[in-house]
């Protein structure tokens, strides 16, 4: 076929909101969308958007081959995704950082024990996905952000978050919340403004706070007693069961949820099941008990 890259810049760029969004999707220039696009509109001879400044929206036809276009890079990307797996014992999955840091990685040996000779080839990131074509097969995400792929989407727990503090910082606070520290991370900034909502508490406003740049900081500034951080219960299962941490609040619902996404949603390759059954299995453990969900002050 004819002008293959204008018809992918074209799939892109038409499920993006403007030519900058598929650019940077793309990893090239507002520019080469432009004239990708422009090459195909030739090609056909017809208008594919509306353009109105820097602002973009698709004509009929342009929805009409958005359609076939959408269809045609899917199955393309299953072909070369199932074509990848012929053979392979190798699985690569998407995961985001701090759960596979302080959640994914201390299991992941019991997997291999029950999969021997396999190789799960972690890579850390959050948020939307592209798999298939980037090589993954399976994400592990917090449903926090707009799905647009057609993806299959399997939900594995509902996150229930708390505050976690240290037993030695507890105990240096005097078990009162308004006198810590309240540690916050720039990628969840919201996290304890969220809390105080979920769970009825006053919001504290005078408190002493510090931030980190990424939410893996947090936990170990608990732990080391620096104050208290907003924990997602995978996140800190480990350290509490340890003793490292303690949660005198309990836990409630953060209203977001851990999911599993794939191409499809009965997969071919045996690796790909092994691992999807073992990970939900994984899941059904990150669920507070009822004396860990009681406010125990």
């Amino acid at each position: 076929m004819r002008h293959l890259k204008a018809f992918h810049v074209f799939d892109i760029a038409a499920g993006s909101a403007s030519f900058s969004e598929a650019a940077t999707k793309l990893c090239i220039t507002h520019g080469a969308v432009s004239k990708q696009i422009k090459i195909l509109e030739n090609y056909l001879a017809i208008d594919l958007f509306h353009r109105q400044g820097r602002n973009v929206r698709l004509t009929p036809e342009g929805e009409l081959l958005k359609g076939y276009t959408v269809q045609s890079f899917q199955a393309l990307n299953a072909g070369v995704h199932q074509l990848s797996q012929v053979n392979s014992r190798c699985l690569d999955v998407s995961c985001e950082p701090t759960l596979t840091m302080r959640w994914l990685m201390p299991r992941i040996a019991n997997f291999y024990e029950n999969n021997p000779n396999t190789d799960v080839r972690l890579s850390t990131a959050g948020g939307p996905v592209i798999l298939g074509s980037s090589g993954l097969s399976l994400a592990i995400r917090r449903d926090d952000f707009e799905l647009t792929q057609d993806y299959n989407k399997e939900p594995l727990v509902e996150e229930w978050v708390g505050p976690v503090f240290s037993p030695e910082y507890w105990q240096r606070v005097k078990g009162d919340l308004s006198m810590a520290k309240l540690i916050h991370s720039d990628t969840r900034l919201k996290a304890w403004e969220n809390w105080f909502d979920k769970s009825k508490n006053p919001s504290l406003v005078n408190n002493a706070t510090q931030t980190f740049a990424h939410f893996y900081f947090c936990f170990q500034a608990a732990v080391d007693g620096l104050g208290a951080a907003m924990g997602s219960y995978p996140l800190v299962v480990d350290d509490l069961k340890r003793g490292n941490l303690i949660a005198p609040f309990g836990f409630v619902l953060s209203g977001s949820n851990y999911i599993l996404l794939s191409q499809a949603a009965a997969p071919n390759d045996d690796l790909e099941k092994s691992f999807i059954s073992w990970i939900k299995n994984q899941f059904l453990h990150c669920v507070p008990s009822k004396e860990e969900l009681l406010q125990l002050v």
